[in-house]
């Protein structure tokens, strides 16, 4: 997985199996925004009072490439892939283990914009953030 730093391991639960007998497809965002609490409380090691400032999720997008079944052994993998001014890229990789090797199951992006939720309203991203992760995706 060339270029993700940052695995997130995931429990997949009972209820996210769908009567088909695999995950249903929904929870994937599920899974990719478990990841991305996982990456943000990694990377950039602060505690953030969400319901002042922090980040308001604008975009997520999954492309499916296998199923997910119940017994899988699945990971997410997470990586910056853009900072600009007030917003950044998360891309991510859903993959299982199986025999030793892994194997891709979707691809995520999520375009997340800073955002003051007192003033309702964007914001520049923290430097202290900004700085974090570009450190972290050297």
């Amino acid at each position: 997985m060339e270029g993700y730093r940052h695995k997130t391991p995931i429990q997949i639960r009972f209820k996210d199996v769908d009567a088909l007998g695999h995950v249903n497809n929904a929870n994937h965002f599920t899974y990719i925004e478990s990841a991305r609490v996982k990456y943000f409380d990694d990377v950039a090691e602060e505690e953030v009072m969400w319901s002042k400032g922090g980040i308001i999720l604008a975009s997520a997008k999954v492309d499916y490439k296998l199923p997910v079944f119940f017994k899988d052994k699945i990971f997410v993998y997470t990586k910056c892939s853009r900072i600009g001014n007030k917003s950044f890229d998360l891309s991510y990789l859903i993959v299982k283990e199986e025999n030793g090797e892994e194997i891709i199951l979707a691809e995520a992006s999520t375009v997340l914009v800073c955002y003051d939720y007192e003033k309702g309203q964007s914001i520049f991203m923290p430097d202290a953030w900004k700085n974090k992760i570009q450190d972290f995706e050297k």
